[in-house]
């Protein structure tokens, strides 16, 4: 039975750099499954998720040991996911508004006193059309309880909004497992 990891990279960017990896995770009959990947100031960061036939994992683990004196850094992590699905309720979130410390910290404040999970976060700043001033983004997709009243969430989001100055636009639930 193939044995199911968690990689996380981090390193200096470069071309050819993720066509390496999956280099040398098909050379050692594993799949590639999913992945976030991003080029942030210079440097790539992913995560990862592949399963690997159980002996080919030190062959596996060799190849990291070479990418890891190239200057990457890997974490591997055994994937420990709960297969017991559990129905929860996925809302996508965009917020936009005049950046300052804090955004980030409140907005995940609301959403883990609901019990919610983030799936994605993505956030950038970007210059306002009309004056020039930095804007804070943010793209979350999040899952809470299918038991929790969705207008609840809304309201919960809606009172931060006004306190931090920000747009928030709450997209409708989609049951999912989780």
């Amino acid at each position: 039975m193939a044995v199911a990891l968690v990689l996380t990279i981090l390193g200096p960017d470069r071309a050819g750099l993720v066509e390496e990896l999956a280099a040398l995770i098909t050379s050692c009959d594993g799949n590639w499954l999913d992945s976030r990947m991003s080029h942030l100031g210079g440097q790539f960061a992913g995560i990862l998720r592949i399963t690997v036939a159980p002996g080919r994992q030190p062959e596996l683990e060799d190849g990291f040991a070479r990418l890891r004196k190239a200057g990457l850094q890997i974490s591997v992590q055994p994937d420990e996911a709960d297969t017991a699905p559990v129905m929860r309720k996925s809302f996508k979130i965009e917020l936009t508004g005049q950046d300052h410390p804090g955004i980030v910290r409140d907005l995940t404040q609301v959403l883990a006193q609901h019990e919610g999970n983030i799936e994605e976060l993505s956030t950038w700043t970007e210059s306002a059309p009309w004056s020039g001033d930095t804007l804070f983004c943010a793209h979350v997709e999040a899952r809470v309880p299918s038991e929790l009243p969705s207008a609840e969430l809304r309201e919960a989001l809606e009172g931060i909004a006004s306190d931090l100055m920000v747009d928030i636009k709450v997209g409708t639930p989609a049951p999912t497992s989780a």
